[in-house]
Order: C-alpha cells, then sequence, then structure tokens
C-alpha cells in the first residue's frame, strides 16, 4: 500500500483504462484517462492545487491566513479549491450560476466554500462577469481566475502529459473537451514538444448549443490562456450525443463518467473513423457520481436532454 502524507498527494497519477469497444475501427485503440478518480472527483484539483501553489509562492497568498479566495465556477474548479482552500488555511468564495444541479452546491458547500449567485441564463459568462465586480469591488479577494491563470495548462503540462506520455508512448492523438481550454493547452504542448507528429482535437458543441462542461468559443469568451496554434482539429459533438456516449460508457466499457465524459468520447469516436489505425488518449474530466440527478443513465433522452439545457450539472 502506498502511503501519503495529504489528501492533496493524491491528485493526479490517475489511470488509463482500454475503452476500445467503442472505437469504429479495430485498428484504432481508444484509451480514456480516469479524471474523476481525483480525490475531488475531477481533472479540477490539478488546477486548483497549482494556482494555489503558485499564488503562495508570488506571496499573493499566505498559508493559514484566512485568506478568502475568489472564483467563478460552474461547480469542479470551485470543489477542486474548496478541497485545497481548506487544508492550506484559506476562505473560498465561489460565483456560481444559480441553475447548478444540487449535487454541485452539496459538494461546495460540504467542503466550506461559500456560495455567491450568478444568474443562471447568463451561464459560466456571467459568473465570470460577476467574479470581476466583485473583485474590482474588493480588492482584498483573491482572484485566481482559472480562465486567465497561467496555473491552469501548465498543471497540466507538468502532470496529466507526462502521465499519458509515461503510460501510452505510443499515443497518436490527444482528444479532450474545450471549456477554459487549459487541459488541451498543457497537454497539448507537452505531447508535440516530445512527439511533434501527434494531433490535438479539441471537442466543442456547436454555436449557441449547450454541452455540460464545454463552450463554444463563438458564444462571447474566449479565455485568455487559448492558444488556437495548440490545435489541430475540432470535432462538434451536440447535447444528445454527449447524453448518448455517456451511456455508451457505461454499457460497453463499464466506465461511470460524466456528461462531458461523454462528449469528449463522441469526438474521440468520430476522429478515429477517419484513421487506418493509431491510438487515441482522450481525457474523461469526472465521475459520473456529481450528474445522477440529471437522470443521464434512467430517464427518457428527450426529457434529460431537456433538463440539461436548464439546469448546469458541470
Amino acid at each position: 500500500m502506498t502511503r501519503h502524507d495529504s489528501v492533496l498527494d493524491l491528485i493526479g497519477g490517475t489511470p488509463l483504462v482500454g475503452i476500445h469497444a467503442l472505437s469504429p475501427n479495430p485498428d484504432v485503440r481508444i484509451w480514456a484517462k480516469l479524471e474523476g478518480q481525483n480525490p475531488g472527483g475531477s481533472s479540477k484539483d490539478r488546477i486548483a492545487r497549482q494556482m494555489v501553489q503558485m499564488a503562495e509562492a508570488d506571496g499573493i497568498l499566505t498559508p493559514g491566513s484566512g485568506q478568502i479566495i475568489l472564483e467563478p465556477s460552474s461547480g469542479n474548479t470551485g470543489i477542486g479549491l474548496a478541497l485545497v482552500a481548506k487544508l492550506r488555511g484559506y476562505r473560498l468564495r465561489v460565483v456560481l450560476p444559480d441553475n447548478v444541479s444540487i449535487e454541485r452546491r452539496q459538494l461546495l458547500q460540504i467542503f466550506g466554500a461559500e456560495v455567491v449567485a450568478s444568474p443562471g441564463a447568463e451561464g459560466s459568462n456571467g459568473a465570470i462577469r460577476r467574479a470581476e465586480q466583485l473583485a474590482a469591488e474588493d480588492d482584498s479577494l483573491v482572484l485566481l481566475f482559472q480562465y486567465g491563470n497561467p496555473a491552469n495548462p501548465l498543471a497540466h503540462y507538468t502532470t496529466t502529459g507526462p502521465e499519458i506520455l509515461a503510460d501510452c508512448p505510443e499515443v497518436d492523438v490527444f482528444c479532450a473537451g474545450l471549456g477554459t481550454s487549459g487541459t488541451l493547452m498543457g497537454v497539448g504542448r507537452f505531447l508535440k514538444e516530445h512527439k511533434p507528429d501527434l494531433v490535438v482535437v479539441a471537442v466543442e458543441p456547436p454555436a449557441g448549443e449547450l454541452v455540460q462542461g464545454l463552450r463554444n468559443l463563438d458564444d462571447g469568451f474566449v479565455p485568455p490562456i487559448f492558444d488556437p496554434d495548440v490545435l489541430d482539429r475540432k470535432m462538434i459533438v451536440r447535447p444528445r450525443e454527449s447524453i448518448e456516449w455517456t451511456r455508451r460508457l457505461l454499457s460497453s466499457c463499464g466506465v461511470f463518467a460524466g456528461i462531458s465524459s461523454g462528449a469528449a468520447v463522441a469526438g474521440a469516436v468520430k476522429y478515429a473513423a477517419s484513421m487506418t489505425s493509431g491510438t487515441i488518449v482522450v481525457l474523461l474530466p469526472d465521475g459520473g457520481w456529481k450528474y445522477l440527478s440529471s437522470g443521464a443513465w434512467t430517464d427518457d433522452l428527450d426529457v434529460v436532454e431537456e433538463r440539461a439545457q436548464r439546469i448546469n450539472y458541470w
């Protein structure tokens, strides 16, 4: 058995599991990186720890000071930050769209975060605007801002990318959903430095459509950390597809993952259809536990799709 002094030491080192049964081509193997195995339940644990560590190194945060960290989040980054803040001696204020699922709100409260509501109809962009307003009004708040913080891609450059290369050196394609873009930027840069021919595939919804956890950059906000030169392809996945592939992950591979994971897998499968052979690694940002109230695995698809347009599960 491995021992660790802190639960924060458990962040990273997540496994790859084969989901080859979903590949449309038997000569294209697909491996899924299970980020739901992180202690806070998602890939965002990585960036939460990195953002706090860098703020401490820069003298912006002092451990045990009780300073208030501010962050706009619809769930996973807030949960990751709440975990890190609790153990490092900070308070956390999360600006959260008021239409988030009950699991998100409960988890934030369990970890001790203070929740500030923003209009659900404005989505994550509205939460960003509200957080920026709060930070401008109170300079004692420390806005880490995952969308523009270089610690976001750096966390994936220094941990996620090296893990993938070590565990799957034959990787030809890396595929992930486009949200803050930190995963794609960090992993993509690292892997391309070691494998220049590697293809980086981003998965995004059509403009104006909501796929939980993903964004289309034409909808009005481009994260400052985003660099289009890192991407090679974009795959479009619609809301219904994301739910369908979330179900297929479970039924065909026994992988219980979140709705944005289903979208990422749908994109990977679409790209696999264009390949003659090779290996794809697709990142699954979180597990399915935070999505139970969506009914994604149990209810009629039409009902789930309509519900996902009203309630933010990411």
